[in-house]
């Protein structure tokens, strides 16, 4: 059976989302709690995700799956003897959440099991997802430099104009080459469809970038934030992106911007009777041209 999990972690000690040897990830840390959990039935689950972070990347509301026997679950969530209520009705996916917190709390706990459910016919975390979504946050320098959200956001020593800003973004929006913003990887297509890309200033005066698109190739969000700065700073006029999209080359016009101010915030996925034929969609544009979905 398959199960959905959502996730939640601060990417601040990881070396991205996939599993690498000699390195603390995201995806490591989780299938380790897993194999612990799941030991005396002999499974060691494997996660598929949504999106790969990169290192430094942050994540409110991931999404991964992962594939287990009935029986196997129905072991590990199974009420242990003492446990308040073990005479009534078990959610297996609660158990697991909590068991799995008790394996991860101690010692990792940025990384958060959200919730965990049987997922629907046909979901696929990664190939299923119709659209993800991204904040980044820049604090400039007539923002509060809050120290408790250093983590997550970049301070940028100059003022930025978040009205010329939003401007530039949102003339980036449509089906496009995205080469310009992603970082070249051999026979990957950088043709994505951005959805939305909208800038404002929050609360606490930071100005936070909101992006959506059908996937992300690499390094493109950070690319695209990049950019906006440097209309936001008078390097670019608020055509200068656009110009530079068309262009489909790199540039030095501006620079990716840290991951630290990057968190993933959502994903969003079709009604369940479409799952499987997103999926199926997707598996064969990925067959067409190499590709990945990170941020």
């Amino acid at each position: 059976m398959r199960l959905r999990l959502d996730l939640a972690y601060q990417g601040t000690d990881f070396a991205g989302w996939s599993r690498q040897p000699g390195l603390r990830t995201v995806q490591g840390v989780l299938e380790g709690a897993l194999a612990t959990l799941f030991r005396r039935e002999g499974v060691a689950p494997r996660l598929v995700v949504a999106g790969r972070t990169d290192a430094g990347v942050h994540a409110s509301r991931q999404v991964a799956h992962l594939d287990v026997t009935a029986a196997a679950l129905d072991a590990v969530t199974r009420p242990r003897r003492g446990e308040a209520g073990s005479g009534a009705a078990v959610d297996p996916g609660a158990v697991l959440v909590r068991r799995l917190r008790g394996i991860l709390g101690s010692h990792d706990a940025d990384v958060v099991v959200r919730s965990a459910r049987p997922a629907a016919e046909g979901f696929d975390a990664r190939f299923s997802a119709v659209w993800r979504r991204y904040e980044y946050r820049v604090a400039d320098a007539s923002a509060e430099h809050d120290p408790m959200q250093r983590h997550r956001t970049v301070w940028y020593p100059r003022e930025l104009d978040v009205d010329s800003m939003d401007v530039a973004a949102q003339t980036l929006i449509g089906l496009a080459d995205f080469a310009a913003f992603c970082k070249p990887r051999e026979e990957a297509t950088t043709i994505r469809t951005l959805q939305s890309y909208r800038w404002r200033r929050s609360g606490d005066g930071a100005l936070v970038a909101s992006l959506q698109a059908d996937a992300f190739c690499h390094s493109m969000v950070r690319a695209l934030v990049g950019a906006c700065l440097a209309v936001g700073e008078g390097r670019l006029d608020v055509g200068g992106p656009t110009e530079l999209l068309h262009a489909r080359e790199r540039t030095s016009a501006f620079k990716v911007l840290p991951a630290k101010g990057l968190t993933l915030t959502e994903v969003g996925y079709p009604p369940d009777e479409e799952l499987a034929a997103r999926a199926q969609q997707t598996r064969a544009r990925r067959e067409l041209h190499v590709d990945g979905v990170v941020g």
